[in-house]
């Protein structure tokens, strides 16, 4: 086989070798042909793929290296499952540190080498492509799940629970696997096991099926603008976006599709009311018989509802969402409902009082209409701007990209007591990539780096949309290993352009404070297994929390300030337009607010209630919208996140993350000095990002706040809370 990364340098002029090996993201997607080599199981054990001091030989990495390594540390995670088993049989007595080491340390190579082909993967498929990725991801994911499906480990497990003598860690292993277990169908019968299976396989079909209508829907549609005027204010990336020739981005025609970002983008900047309808209608209609018979998704829709449902009563729980609660911080879909009940006994109220203004201030700008779903995005904008003088375009010169990540380490760095340095040397998948080491202040070997990530920042094949972030796992913290972790931070913003640097707007600083966040936490873990390290076995619902953290510094105008510095002139921005800034977040609070609590109610309902879901629909928007609903409105037929996605019955888990890190971000806010951050620094580096998945994180909230967790505090920073309102049992 080829060396597919020296191939391409051959093959490629240098501009065009520059321009393929910038990265950009995206989704597994079926379409590459690509002819692969089998999988091998023999030779040394991932030769090749790390370099002796263990980070990834970038430089020398070609795909059937992974492949080959893969295919070698997957069997040997499968046979030593299979000679625990035969221990096991043996009446070989093995304690839960022994099950557990063992497993973790044959894990780790495993896991580092998918961690490797992911980021390639994100970074630039033409590295690694689809074809080639999805072969590596699906035999890995297999190997790994070897470890959880294991019915003669999962009995001696089981047969453990009450043994005294254990760590915490190992309880919390040994909870793990019996949780995975289960929910994998160990404690089933022989038949019911093979009828779960073959439910899975048909649920898979109609995931995928859902997912394709959705895809072609969105395909489907193009909306044609040849008037300039609708698109002069679009900014550059909405304008490269949608024109016909990208180079060109000011001459026309435009073309509107139902990618979310255009639509979004479409509906925030385009004056005419009824090219906002119509886009905005083709959005809520796609994947249904109202738009396209052929496309309609409504009956994959039920099909997958009845088909969890049968899998959750397959495993003993009444519904699927009573069994996606046992991966969830919130523990009940009861105490799920109460926290709905006390946000929008604030948010209904002040979404009210929103829109009532944001007419007013309508009307008197000339608007002759009663405002409707698609003007809220539009008049939001123009209201902000006229209001609080807060343009996005303008506020984003006082943030080029180099500034702000330059602050943002700094940040981090005093907040808690870590270095961050440049590794020049290192090894990077493009020239643009640069590698950190990591080192921590507390810890007794100081000068050895705890962790290292990857910065991308740039890529031309954003198909995707722009300006997003993620933070990939690329090794876990492995004591059993010997391993350190590492990550890559990886971002599609657009590359600098004749010498001047990307400008980020709000959003752009919240997404990559956030994706920060979360590789501080994979990054900073003190537990002692790789399953338990970083991000791994916290809760969905608490998975985003250490993001959100992060981007709630930004409600700080000197945290703002400081990562400020005009583009042209180095300049900092104005003390007073930064204190304003966090308005870009609060305006329309109250009405956002719902929107969520909308969409994370109707999951939880579709996948508790037996009802058909236009019923389920009809019952809840009333309750959380004051505009109303659409009578075609078919938006759960093109929510794939739910029904072809991993997030059913888990939506909420988005707006609970936000809900806990208001509450830890409230005792940073308390005081804004560095005095204050430091030290409420220290305790959430101590709780948060050294437990990992450790210990429970209601518990670790424990530890932090003292008590558990309220909603005042996500309702405060959004300045929606109303003290005269009753507030017992926030």
């Amino acid at each position: 086989m080829l060396n597919i990364l020296r191939q391409r340098r051959l093959l490629l002029c240098p501009a065009q070798a520059a321009q393929r090996s910038l990265l950009h993201t995206s989704h597994c997607r079926p379409g590459y042909i690509v002819l692969v080599p089998e999988i091998g199981e023999e030779g040394p054990l991932g030769e090749g793929v790390l370099k002796p001091d263990g980070l990834p030989a970038f430089s020398d990495i070609t795909i059937e290296m992974c492949l080959g390594a893969i295919g070698q540390q997957a069997s040997a995670v499968e046979k030593s499952v299979k000679a625990l088993e035969q221990d096991i049989k043996s009446g070989k007595r093995l304690d839960s540190a022994a099950i557990f080491g063992e497993l973790d340390a044959v894990t780790g190579p495993l896991e580092t080498t998918w961690g490797v082909a992911k980021a390639l993967y994100l970074g630039n498929s033409t590295l690694i492509p689809t074809k080639s990725y999805m072969n590596i991801h699906e035999r890995a994911r297999n190997a790994r799940a070897a470890k959880y499906c294991n019915k003669t480990v999962y009995n001696a497990l089981l047969q453990q629970d009450t043994v005294g003598g254990d760590g915490a860690s190992e309880q919390r292993m040994r909870q793990k696997y019996l949780l995975e277990g289960k929910l994998n169908g160990l404690t089933l019968s022989k038949d019911s096991q093979d009828g779960l299976k073959e439910l899975i396989i048909q649920l898979g079909r109609e995931r995928a099926s859902f997912k394709n209508k959705v895809t072609m829907a969105v395909h489907s549609f193009g909306h044609a603008v040849s008037d300039f005027q609708l698109v002069r204010d679009f900014p550059p990336a909405l304008l490269e976006a949608t024109a016909r020739d990208p180079n060109q981005p000011l001459e026309g025609p435009w073309k509107v599709t139902l990618q979310p970002q255009i639509v979004e983008g479409f509906l925030k900047y385009c004056p005419e009311r009824l090219q906002r309808w119509n886009v905005w209608r083709a959005n809520v209609l796609k994947a249904s018989a109202q738009q396209d018979k052929a496309l309609e998704n409504s009956t994959h829709l039920e099909k997958i509802r009845g088909l969890r449902h049968r899998q959750a009563n397959l495993l003993d729980y009444s519904t699927y969402a009573d069994m996606s609660m046992q991966t969830k911080m919130v523990g009940s879909v009861d105490s799920l409902k109460q926290i709905f009940a006390k946000l929008l006994k604030f948010a209904g109220p002040a979404q009210s009082v929103e829109l009532e203004k944001l007419q007013q201030f309508a009307t008197a700008s000339g608007c002759d209409y009663k405002l409707d779903a698609y003007d809220v995005s539009y008049w939001r904008r123009k209201q902000l701007a006229a209001e609080h003088n807060l343009l996005e375009d303008k506020l984003s010169e006082f943030f080029p990209l180099p500034r702000v990540i330059s602050g943002l380490f700094s940040l981090s760095e005093k907040l808690f007591n870590i270095r961050i340095v440049e590794q020049p040397k290192a090894e990077v998948w493009h020239p643009a990539v640069k590698f950190y080491d990591v080192f921590d202040g507390d810890v007794s070997n100081g000068a050895t780096p705890v962790g290292g990530f990857y910065v991308d920042c740039f890529s031309k094949e954003h198909r995707f949309g722009r300006n997003n972030g993620w933070m990939v796992g690329i090794r876990n913290s492995n004591k059993s290993a010997g391993l350190a972790p590492l990550c890559a931070l990886i971002f599609n913003f657009a590359d600098p352009v004749q010498g001047r640097v990307p400008l980020l707007n709000y959003d752009d600083l919240q997404m990559m404070f956030r994706t920060f966040g979360s590789g501080l936490q994979h990054l900073l873990t003190q537990a002692g297994y790789s399953d338990l390290a970083g991000l791994s076995n916290i809760e969905w619902d608490a998975s985003q929390v250490s993001g959100y953290v992060m981007s709630n510094f930004l409600d700080d105008p000197t945290v703002l300030s400081s990562l400020s510095g005009h583009y042209a002139s180095d300049e900092p921005i104005d003390a007073a337009l930064s204190e304003k800034m966090p308005l870009l977040k609060k305006q329309l609070a109250g009405y956002q607010l719902c929107q969520e609590l909308y969409l994370a109610d109707l999951d939880v309902e579709l996948h508790r209630s037996n009802a058909f879901w236009l019923d389920i629909v009809r019952k809840l928007w009333p309750v959380y919208h004051c505009m109303p609903l659409d009578k075609k409105d078919a938006h759960p037929c093109s929510m794939t996140d739910i029904f072809s996605g991993d997030w059913a019955a888990a939506q909420f888990s988005h707006l609970y993350s936000k809900m806990i890190a208001a509450d830890i971000s409230s005792s940073f806010s308390a005081r804004r000095s560095d005095e204050n951050y430091a030290a409420v620094g220290k305790r959430y580096k101590q709780t948060f990002l050294s437990s990992g998945g450790s210990v429970p994180t209601v518990e670790v909230f424990r530890r932090f706040q003292g008590r558990d967790p309220s909603v005042e505090a996500l309702l405060k920073s959004l300045d929606i809370f109303e003290p005269s309102q009753t507030t017992e049992n926030n």
